[in-house]
């Protein structure tokens, strides 16, 4: 198959040597800033088209779609037109225009989707969502997940002021930004959301446009509670979830590598840890392998543009819920 990745940020170069490294030999990839072409240029020796419509012109079966928040539904309509595979970054979009046309071209193409969830690779998580399977803690009432760091730390050499996170209009903002975390806890939870609160705002001295931190509240459908933290301003990267049921409790953390299980019935701690020599890359390697196996027929995509739209849309809900001060409720 011929890939093109369109958008090569930070990201997009990481999937294209993802994509090299597991073998697939057709690549070309598309960037609108000089520098960026020619930085794909020197590492990969691949081609790197400047517009859109030459790339496409190429007949690519898969795009993987890399660019500011803000161009995930124009780039991911123009592709799926053509017939395109789609591999989609998270956030699925910041709003919801365009989005009924491209689920609509999704499902009468027959086309492929996943939309980037990287954390649900993680080792900690799958051991989490392992443990929540076999009812290690019993009935599940309540979930907590938080994320945070610096802002200025994320891309080391930009200016985090110029970048699409800081800018509202782009998509920007920690809402969007960490939508992983109101992915993962969907994943593990197992059950829609049906109700949302939420307080954000720009609270910090950060230079951006969008909210650096937001507090929300999830009601799920079985009635459990979901609360998820995120922000741009902790100093120390920060990364977690605590899982709390009737028969025991899961904690997990990002930065120790650890997955600990209280089960009451034992009165004793369970602790697990990554594997050995595990880095960040392969949750994005596994990811990319996991979307080949989809392409191939074999596996079914961990979140496709069906499931990334509910996502959006209870991020979308939690971003109104604070601008307006009410309970979202959204439809089954």
């Amino acid at each position: 198959m011929k890939f093109l990745v369109v958008g090569c940020g930070s990201i997009g170069r990481r999937h294209l040597r993802n994509i090299m490294s597991l073998g697939e030999e057709e690549l070309t990839a598309l960037d609108v800033l000089p520098e960026r072409r020619q930085a794909v240029k020197d590492e990969l020796g691949l081609a790197v088209f400047s517009g859109l419509p030459e790339a496409l012109a190429s007949r690519p079966d898969v795009a993987f779609v890399t660019t500011p928040t803000s161009l995930h539904i124009p780039v991911a309509l123009a592709a799926a037109e053509q017939g395109c595979h789609l591999f989609i970054e998270k956030p699925l979009s910041h709003s919801l225009e365009g989005l009924e046309r491209l689920l609509s071209l999704v499902q009468t193409k027959g086309l492929v989707t996943l939309v980037g969830c990287n954390l649900r690779f993680h080792p900690g998580l799958v051991r989490v969502k392992k443990l929540l399977n076999e009812g290690a803690i019993g009935k599940v009432v309540a979930a907590r997940v938080q994320v945070g760091q610096w802002l200025p730390d994320w891309h080391p050499g930009e200016d985090y002021r110029k970048g699409y996170s800081a800018q509202r209009w782009m998509g920007g903002g920690a809402v969007l930004d960490a939508i992983h975390e109101l992915d993962y806890i969907q994943w593990l939870v197992g059950s829609p959301v049906r109700q949302v609160a939420c307080f954000a705002g720009k609270l910090s001295r950060l230079e951006i446009e969008a909210e650096d931190t937001a507090a929300v509240l999830l009601r799920f459908a079985d009635d459990t509670i979901g609360e998820v933290h995120m922000d741009y301003v902790q100093r120390a990267y920060s990364r977690s979830c605590h899982i709390i049921g009737d028969k025991g409790t899961i904690r997990w953390d990002y930065a120790k590598g650890q997955v600990c299980c209280y089960a009451a019935a034992e009165g004793r701690w369970e602790v697990s840890v990554d594997p050995p020599g595990w880095e960040p890359n392969q949750m994005y390697l596994d990811e990319v392998r996991h979307f080949l196996r989809c392409l191939a027929g074999d596996e079914e995509p961990a979140q496709d543009v069906l499931a990334g739209a509910r996502t959006l849309k209870v991020a979308l809900a939690a971003k109104a819920a604070a601008e307006t001060g009410q309970v979202i409720r959204l439809d089954g």
